[in-house]
């Protein structure tokens, strides 16, 4: 029964450093970017730790992994500027037990991702929506906290800050506050260490 319970706990944590995109999918088959980032992780399950094939893997693992964390990290940094600082780590926190039939109001919260992807820049418009942060607007349209989200998404990161740095003439933008005031994420080594043994158990349990 402990290791039951240990086992799970690995999983989780690895749940919570993969980020998958499509969190309801344990097989991670259905996305091409979850697909992408499981059949890494499985090649390097079996690759010996340390070895030149295993640090080229683990490269291209942290890219995948980067790019997600700076999508949750814009997430969090909305919810602090609308007053969820404490409830950010429970709003943000979508792991493979969450199913599209437990969303209370899921055609409203489509809506509101589908708005955020044509008019902010929250996301990675290289790939496609991540269904995960739909559990999480759900959970914001309970709280009657949808809208604000956009509005402030909208305003902190909209699609013209893409397009390159602000002018000399223009004043600091508020966004680049919140980066700058946005704590660093972990060491990857750190991270990667943490998290080898728990991939590697996911890979056996899935299969």
């Amino acid at each position: 029964m402990l290791r039951y319970f240990d086992q799970l706990g690995k999983r989780k944590r690895a749940q919570a450093t993969n980020l998958w995109n499509e969190p309801a999918d344990d097989t991670h088959m259905e996305r091409d970017d979850d697909r992408e980032l499981y059949n890494l992780l499985q090649k390097r399950a079996r690759l010996r730790r340390g070895s030149e094939g295993y640090r080229r893997l683990s490269f291209d693992i942290s890219a995948h992994r980067h790019i997600r964390r700076e999508v949750k990290d814009r997430w969090r940094q909305i919810l602090e500027v609308l007053g969820f600082s404490a409830e950010a780590d429970g709003l943000l926190d979508i792991t493979s037990t969450a199913s599209y039939s437990s969303l209370r109001q899921p055609l409203q919260a489509r809506q509101l991702l589908t708005a955020l992807a044509e008019q902010t820049s929250l996301f990675d418009h290289h790939c496609s929506l991540p269904e995960r942060y739909l559990f999480v607007l759900d959970r914001l349209l309970v709280l009657d906290a949808g809208d604000d989200f956009l509005s402030a998404a909208r305003h902190y990161y909209p699609l013209e800050a893409e397009e390159g740095p602000p002018s000399e003439e223009e004043p600091p933008s508020q966004e680049a506050v919140l980066v700058t005031l946005s704590p660093a994420p972990q060491g990857e080594e750190e991270e990667e260490a943490a998290v080898m043994d728990e991939e590697s158990l996911l890979v056996k349990l899935i299969e």
